[in-house]
C-alpha cells in the first residue's frame, strides 16, 4: 500500500475501529452464516482493507473472496476479521481472542497503517511475530499478504519494512503473497494504474479493485484450503 501513499496526504486506512467490534462482527457472522462441521473456517485478519472501508456489505474483501471460491466448489466461511485503522499493535492486541475454536486458517494483512505512520519496522515485525505466534499455537494455517512501502520515510525504511513479512513468513513456513495490490498494478506495473480501481481518497479500492484483488489472492486462499484439508482442518 505504501506506494499508495506517496500519491496522497499521509493518514491512516479509514477511521479506528472499537476491537469490541471485531468480536461482535465475528459473532453475529458466525451466527448468520452457520458452518457445517467440514466448512473450512477463514479469518481474514487485517484493517480497512479486510474490513472493506467505504463499500456496501456485500462488496467487500470478505463477502467477494467468499463468493470467489464457492464459486470454485470449496466448502468455506471466512470470517471479516479487519478493523479500519488497525496497526500491527492493534492486531497483536485482539488476535487471541479472534482465533475462535472452529477457526482453521488465518490471512493476515496487516501493516499499512504502521507505513502511513512511520512506525519502526521493527516494531512491526515483533508485532506481526507476535501474531503469527499466536497461530501456529492455535494450531491454524496462515497466509501472509505482503505490502511494499513508499519511499516518503527513505531507503533504508521502505528496504527494512518490506523484508518483514517475507521473512516472517519465511520463519513460520505459513503462505505468502507479495502485495496485496498487485491484482490492481500486475507485477512490477506502475501504481499510478490503481487509481482508476481506487475510491476518492485514493487509498482503499472500489469494488472492481477489491474484485481484482481476490483474482490475485484468491488461487492463494485456495492453497491455504488444501494445507486445511491435508492436515484434516
Amino acid at each position: 500500500m505504501g506506494w499508495l501513499s506517496a500519491l496522497r496526504r499521509p493518514g491512516e486506512y479509514g477511521h479506528h475501529g472499537a476491537g469490541g467490534k471485531v468480536l461482535a462482527t465475528i459473532l453475529a457472522m458466525g451466527l448468520a452464516t452457520p458452518a457445517l462441521a467440514d466448512t473450512t473456517e477463514i479469518l481474514a485478519f487485517g484493517d480497512s482493507l479486510t474490513q472493506g472501508y467505504g463499500l456496501p456489505a456485500e462488496q467487500g474483501l470478505v463477502p467477494q473472496l467468499q463468493a470467489w471460491l464457492l464459486a470454485r466448489g470449496h466448502d468455506v466461511h471466512v470470517v471479516n476479521g479487519g478493523v479500519s485503522g488497525d496497526t500491527t499493535r492493534g492486531g497483536l492486541s485482539r488476535v487471541d481472542w479472534s482465533l475462535t475454536p472452529e477457526i482453521d486458517a488465518m490471512i493476515v494483512t496487516l501493516g499499512g497503517n504502521d507505513i502511513l505512520r512511520g512506525l519502526d519496522p521493527a516494531e512491526t515485525r515483533a508485532n506481526l511475530d507476535g501474531i503469527l505466534k499466536a497461530g501456529q499455537a492455535k494450531g491454524v494455517e496462515m497466509l501472509v499478504i505482503g505490502l511494499t512501502a513508499s519511499g516518503n520515510f527513505g531507503t533504508e525504511y521502505k528496504q527494512d519494512f518490506e523484508k518483514v513479512h517475507p521473512e516472517l513468513a519465511a520463519t513460520y513456513g505459513t503462505l505468502y503473497e507479495p502485495n496485496f495490490f498487485t491484482g490492481l498494478i500486475g507485477e512490477g506495473g506502475d501504481p499510478a494504474a490503481a487509481l482508476q480501481y481506487m475510491q476518492p481518497d485514493g487509498i482503499h479500492p472500489t469494488a472492481e479493485g477489491v474484485a481484482r484483488i481476490v483474482e490475485q489472492i484468491g488461487p492463494r486462499v485456495e492453497e491455504l484450503i488444501a494445507r486445511v484439508e491435508k492436515t484434516g482442518g
